[in-house]
């Protein structure tokens, strides 16, 4: 195959496009305790005042940092730094943690895969979490914590019994988690273009891998800081994270270390298939000249045989007999085909 099929591969791109300003704000809360849950979509920001003194955990989801009156409302109300307010509404952060006493604050990026686009969803996602509450503020609809939802829901597992800074666990945990889905769709990437440049080395395939290794690095620059995130949690002193809740944290550790690793073999790789698609085009190149040069070898003794007929000379054997010209066709003909036989029998054809 000499071209990148089209038909089988999608070329896989990173969507970091903001919001539409025109979109509308989607609040939701989530209220629960170990015997009771409440979930509901607001209508205003104001709703979500009265969960703030209340004895359960609630954690307040905030489609849309595009409204910064909303945001003000918010923050007054739960009392958050105007910095930390500049923050959520900056996409560009770099993933940090920053512990601010009555409440410790977490930026990452979160990643989604769309099937159908062949596209990774990336965005910037705000998660505060207090004694008693969590929020969380996203750019757009849509996210990964569906299962955290249904396990708060159903009252699976221990996430009802623990506290707010286990939810906020979970809810980076999830992030986490959905980032190996995107190593997955990079490692059958990986795996096609390299079936690809083995069969057939082509630019097309030369530049998917380059497009790939942009996007790796892309992905890396947006990883690689959540090892000190991670580590700054787990050794944090906040009394709002709790001993048995920073073990779970160091296990999301272990997680992203195992990623970046595997970005890091991805890279190698990548790396490996420019190298291949190299060698195969110096091969496909070796195997042209071959051919150019048996050829070239071939004719060198039937040029000669024609040049020395070809000399203005008065007496040549045979030139003037009338079989002259067919005895000399048989004699290139009969060398033709040793020279063939002789190069077949040295494996040079």
């Amino acid at each position: 195959m000499s071209k990148l099929n089209k038909r089988k591969y999608k070329q896989l791109s990173i969507k970091t496009e903001a919001p539409q300003r025109q979109e509308p704000v989607r609040i939701t809360v989530i209220d629960y305790n170990e015997t009771s849950f409440e979930q509901k979509e607001v209508n205003s920001v104001e709703e979500c005042f009265a969960f703030k003194d209340k004895p359960t955990i609630t954690w307040i989801n905030v489609d849309g940092i595009h409204k910064t009156e909303i945001l003000e409302k918010l923050a007054n109300c739960f009392e958050l730094h105007p910095l930390i307010l500049e923050d959520i509404s900056d996409t560009d952060q770099r993933p940090k943690v920053e512990d601010l006493d009555t409440y410790v604050y977490i930026v990452l990026k979160m990643m989604s895969y769309g099937y159908e686009e062949s596209e990774i969803q990336l965005e910037q996602i705000s998660i505060i979490f207090g004694n008693n509450f969590v929020i969380s503020f996203q750019q757009t609809i849509g996210d990964v914590f569906d299962r955290i939802r249904e396990r708060l829901k159903n009252g699976k597992g221990r996430i009802r019994k623990m506290g707010a800074d286990y939810l906020a666990y979970a809810l980076v945990d999830a992030i986490v988690d959905n980032y190996f889905d995107i190593l997955d769709q990079f490692g059958e990437r990986i795996e096609f273009l390299e079936e690809e440049t083995i069969s057939g080395p082509d630019t097309a395939i030369l530049k998917e891998i380059y497009h790939l290794k942009r996007e790796m690095i892309f992905l890396r620059q947006s990883i690689w800081p959540l090892r000190d995130l991670l580590r700054g949690l787990e050794r944090s002193e906040s009394h709002l994270i709790k001993d048995v809740t920073r073990i779970y944290f160091r296990d999301i550790q272990d997680h992203v270390i195992h990623i970046i690793d595997s970005m890091d073999i991805f890279r190698e790789m990548l790396t490996g298939l420019v190298e291949i698609y190299l060698s195969s085009l110096s091969n496909r190149l070796n195997e042209v000249m071959k051919v150019l040069t048996v050829i070239a070898t071939i004719f060198m003794p039937l040029t000669f045989i024609t040049g020395i007929f070809g000399m203005n000379f008065i007496h040549i054997p045979g030139l003037a007999e009338h079989w002259g010209f067919p005895a000399a066709l048989a004699i290139m003909l009969a060398v033709g085909i040793y020279m063939l036989f002789y190069f077949r029998k040295r494996s040079w054809l």
